[in-house]
């Protein structure tokens, strides 16, 4: 639908009074199997006891359901559909039709409100029958093939990702311990490179095992829980000018 669609208002001058009525899927299945200009049936329209009685009588070319498999005499639609009459409820309602152009017609205003249901009698009940067989029918059935499948897809015993998680750990090793000391002066080394570093990246450079890692970083950093860098580590004020016990040795001796 496009958004300069013209609405067709004519139907106000008019004053049309439409009826919104509610009807059953099946009995809207079998309109749409009517010719295009066919009847589809008859409304009624009575008093009794000076109460309106409306009743639809669907015509009797459209009353078997067809493509099911069974004798039309079993899958007879219900014909007669008494209304039950509701009112609007002080809603304003409108009713709105669309051509094969982008014009928007309105129909006219909905005077009443009704529910369309059928006479419960044998017919129904067998089309309720129906309808439960068919709604439990499963979606996906077995099949017996006559011949066997030639086409065999042979389950991978590993994945790439694990071949290369397991290639890596074995050529790292296993991580041992160092001392702390030479833990602490990778650390600071790895720091004058950068200030901000995540444990991945630590462990990747020290070797050294995540829980083991954490205890010495924990004496010397800080961990920056939110901002720009968060979620990694730097060191504190006081380290932040640190250098390894060689490097103080060859200082002096320069």
């Amino acid at each position: 639908m496009s958004d300069k669609a013209q609405v067709n208002l004519t139907g106000v001058k008019q004053s049309k009074g439409v009826w919104l009525v509610k009807v059953p899927k099946y009995l809207s299945e079998q309109w749409d199997k009517a010719p295009e200009k066919g009847e589809v049936g008859k409304i009624t329209i009575g008093k009794k006891l000076g109460k309106t009685e409306v009743s639809f009588s669907l015509d009797a070319e459209l009353t078997a359901r067809g493509g099911v498999g069974e004798n039309d005499a079993s899958t007879q639609v219900p014909r007669e559909h008494p209304f039950t009459m509701h009112t609007a409820g002080g809603q304003t309602l409108a009713v709105f039709s669309q051509g094969d152009g982008d014009e928007i017609r309105l129909e006219g205003m909905v005077v009443h409100r009704a529910e369309c249901r059928p006479v419960v009698n044998d017919d129904y009940m067998r089309l309720k029958k129906l309808q439960l067989k068919e709604s439990t029918k499963p979606q996906r059935l077995s099949q017996q093939l006559e011949r066997a499948v030639t086409t065999i897809f042979k389950p991978r015993a590993d994945h790439d990702f694990n071949l290369e998680h397991d290639k890596k750990k074995k050529t790292d090793g296993k991580m041992v311990r160092a001392e702390r000391q030479v833990v602490l002066d990778m650390l600071f080394s790895a720091f004058e490179k950068h200030q901000y570093y995540n444990i991945k990246d630590l462990v990747d450079i020290t070797k050294q095992p995540v829980t083991y890692l954490k205890e010495i970083i924990r004496e010397i950093g800080v961990y920056n829980s939110k901002g720009t860098h968060k979620s990694t580590w730097e060191l504190k004020p006081e380290y932040r000018h640190y250098r390894s016990a060689e490097e103080e040795e060859e200082m002096q001796t320069a």
